[in-house]
């Protein structure tokens, strides 16, 4: 699966391979044409940058965006990350919406996988229970199974 998310300043766009279609010659394209939807607007309401896709011009658009990155799980070995690094990691998941619904390790460990990072489980449960015990995410056991998903405050009457 591929994702392109920009994001400039308050504004962000994300689409996934399953709303589009991108491969190696049209990413470029592609990431040109969504980052003129994702500029700041100017005190008139017209858009200050405008991009347009040139196919002899040989400069990455990837490069006037911070910390972007290309990650194509079918193609690419993950990285391995520290555990150290897992927290943050698991951030960004709870930032796309994936504990949205109660899950596993295993499948923690998979999108993580399929963002282009690879860990050890036990490293990954580590830090699940840490963050539960923390209150950041919500632990249930099911079935002998603990599921994990976005914590979810207790109103008091």
């Amino acid at each position: 699966m591929a994702r392109i998310k920009i994001k400039h300043g308050q504004n962000e766009i994300e689409i996934e391979s399953k709303d589009f279609y991108v491969d190696n010659q049209s990413v470029n394209e592609v990431i040109c044409n969504l980052s003129g939807f994702v500029k700041d607007y100017g005190s008139s309401g017209n858009t200050q940058y405008e991009y347009s896709y040139d196919p002899t011009h040989t400069t990455n658009p990837l490069s006037i965006f911070e910390e972007a990155e290309i990650h194509e799980p079918e193609f690419v070995k993950p990285a391995f990350i520290d555990k150290n690094q897992i927290r943050s990691k698991i951030n960004m998941l709870m930032e796309d919406s994936f504990f949205d619904q109660p899950r596993t390790v295993s499948e923690v460990v998979s999108q993580l996988r399929e963002y282009g990072w690879a860990t050890v489980p036990l490293d990954v449960s580590k830090v699940l229970t840490n963050m539960a015990f923390n209150t950041e995410l919500q632990k249930d056991l099911r079935e002998k199974r603990s599921y994990y998903s976005i914590a979810k405050l207790l109103e008091v009457n």
